[in-house]
């Protein structure tokens, strides 16, 4: 499966701008089986609750019917950020795909806010961590923060990810997560780690970019600089099943030993 990332700069408040921009980069990624987005593309990120509230939409809302017809069009699926008005009234900083016959396959809802920004605007996803197929491999995902809790990762690759699909919005000075925490992730739970930032600044964000595709060796089969792009990789099944021949880590674990994390 060709996986690709599209770096850009938010464009906040302009929900008609981010689809027609959008529009265009389908056309541009017709060569790659998903297209991947940063975390809340849909509006921009960094746009403060009365405006989170104004724009937010529920899964099957108008953004989400445009961007289906244009995922049955291109021939692409789309994952795209966007916040979503749950049926509770709780809005939530969520991440849906959309394969390319224009279906919804997955919502997902970030579990862990991060700092006086997310919990101004969003309620926090429960529970829930889907697992869902998609051209033959196991996909699963996470947005941003999420990414930096090592067990989130694992309970994905335990349950079967071979790619997991990481939208984000990282800013400067949280650079090390996009230069080493995405790569960590990849080797230690052996599967594909796809992380789709922003660069350039909304308001007094500086966003760090980096984007990449991390392989469960530990490499970058794609990665992005500081400015907007448009990166492609190739997921390779059998350095997978190389990878996890030679790296024992999911095979040697004890569990018993670590019931009692929970409690701390």
């Amino acid at each position: 499966m060709r996986v690709a990332l599209y770096q850009c700069p938010p464009l906040p408040l302009d929900v008609a701008g981010n689809l027609k921009r959008l529009h265009q980069l389908a056309q541009e990624a017709t060569d790659a089986d998903l297209l991947v987005l940063p975390e809340m593309f849909l509006t921009g990120y960094n746009i403060g609750v009365e405006a989170v509230g104004a724009l937010a939409e529920t899964q099957d809302g108008p953004a989400a019917q445009s961007i289906a017809a244009l995922a049955k069009n291109s021939g692409v699926a789309i994952l795209y950020g966007y916040p979503e008005r749950g049926t509770d009234g709780q809005i939530y900083n969520a991440v849906q795909l959309i394969d390319a016959n224009g279906q919804r396959l997955c919502n997902y809802r970030k579990t862990h806010l991060f700092g006086d920004l997310d919990n101004s605007m969003f309620s926090a996803g429960d529970d829930d961590f889907p697992l869902v197929e998609l051209d033959g491999w196991k996909l699963g995902f996470l947005i941003c923060y999420d990414l930096e809790f090592p067990e989130n990762t694992r309970r994905l690759a335990l349950a079967g990810a071979e790619l997991i699909l990481v939208p984000t919005a990282n800013m400067v000075p949280f650079d090390f997560v996009a230069d080493v925490t995405v790569r960590a992730r990849a080797f230690e739970n052996q599967c594909y780690v796809a992380y789709a930032n922003y660069c350039g600044q909304e308001g007094e964000i500086q966003y760090c970019g980096q984007s990449s595709i991390a392989a469960p060796d530990g490499q970058r089969i794609a990665q992005a600089g500081l400015d907007e792009a448009l990166i492609v990789g190739t997921l390779d099944r059998q350095l997978m099943i190389d990878s996890r021949a030679a790296n024992r880590y999911l095979l040697d674990r004890r569990p018993e030993l670590y019931g009692a994390l929970h409690k701390h």
